[in-house]
């Protein structure tokens, strides 16, 4: 296990319903899987999952909006 802890960047696409993103997400190797959980970033343009410690962020000038 790492101490280093990562950091997504994200665009306003990327979110899912409303204004969260799944975490593991696609791109996390099988083995380090953890229970799927749903993150908020779109109340402060950042999250951090529970389990691993991943923190997601919105990209610089993204805007998440009713109207998705």
């Amino acid at each position: 296990m790492t101490d280093a802890k990562a950091v997504v960047e994200l665009t306003a696409k990327d979110l899912q319903g409303p204004g969260v993103v799944a975490c593991p997400n696609p791109k996390m190797a099988l083995w380090s899987a953890h229970p799927k959980v749903f993150i908020d970033v779109a109340a402060t343009g950042e999250g951090k999952c529970p389990y691993c410690g991943t923190v997601y962020r919105l990209k610089a000038g993204e805007k998440v909006g009713a109207g998705h």
